[in-house]
C-alpha cells in the first residue's frame, strides 16, 4: 500500500482534547477503508501566516499514513465536511521518515535554548551592538538627488518654495 503524509489544521478555539477526538476519528475511517495511521503527531496551538476564516491560530496536527486511495479520499471528504478543519494538505511519500517529524524536533531545540539562556551575549542598552549610537532616523542627513546632503522631506525647500518654471506652468494652467 502507498505511504502519505497528512497536515490538518484545527480551529483555534477548540480545546486540545476535541483535536485528539477529531484525530481518533480520522483514524478511524482511515482503519475502516483497510488502511492504518503509523504515526500521529499533535504539534500544538501555532500562529497562521495570514487568517483563515477568521482564525488567527490553530491546532496543527500529523499522520503518517499507509492506506489505499480510496480511504485518503475518504478521510479528505471528511475533513472538507467538518467546521473544525480549516486546512489539510496530504502528500504521497516513497517512504515514511522514522522518528519524531521536522517539527517536533524544532520544539524540542527551543526548549533546550530557553533553559540554557544566551549563553555569552551582552544585554541591555549600553552592552553588545551599538545601532547608530541613539540617534533617531530623522536626524540624519538625506542625500538628494544630486548627491549632496540635504535635510528634511522636502529636498530643502519649504512647501511655499517653488522653482520658477514650476510656479509660471502652475499659474498658467488655473482658470
Amino acid at each position: 500500500m502507498p505511504f502519505y503524509e497528512n497536515v490538518f489544521i484545527a480551529r483555534q478555539d477548540v480545546t486540545a482534547q476535541q483535536v485528539d477526538t477529531l484525530a481518533e476519528t480520522f483514524t478511524g475511517i482511515i482503519t475502516a477503508q483497510g488502511g492504518q495511521v503509523l504515526k500521529k503527531e499533535y504539534w500544538g496551538l501555532k500562529g497562521l501566516t495570514y487568517r483563515i476564516n477568521k482564525n488567527r491560530k490553530g491546532h496543527y496536527v500529523l499522520f503518517n499514513i499507509e492506506a489505499p486511495a480510496g480511504a485518503i479520499a475518504e478521510v479528505e471528504r471528511n475533513m472538507r465536511l467538518n467546521e473544525d478543519v480549516l486546512r489539510y494538505l496530504t502528500v504521497r511519500v516513497d517512504e515514511l521518515e522514522a522518528g519524531p517529524s521536522a517539527m517536533l524536533q524544532s520544539k524540542g531545540r527551543d526548549r533546550e535554548g530557553r533553559e540554557g539562556g544566551r549563553g555569552d551575549r551582552e544585554g541591555g542598552r549600553e552592552g553588545g551592538r551599538s545601532f547608530g549610537g541613539g540617534r533617531d532616523r530623522d536626524d540624519r542627513l538625506r542625500p538628494g538627488r544630486d548627491g549632496a546632503p540635504r535635510e528634511g522631506g522636502f529636498g530643502g525647500r519649504d512647501r511655499g518654495e517653488r522653482p520658477a518654471a514650476v510656479a509660471a506652468e502652475g499659474e498658467g494652467d488655473r482658470s
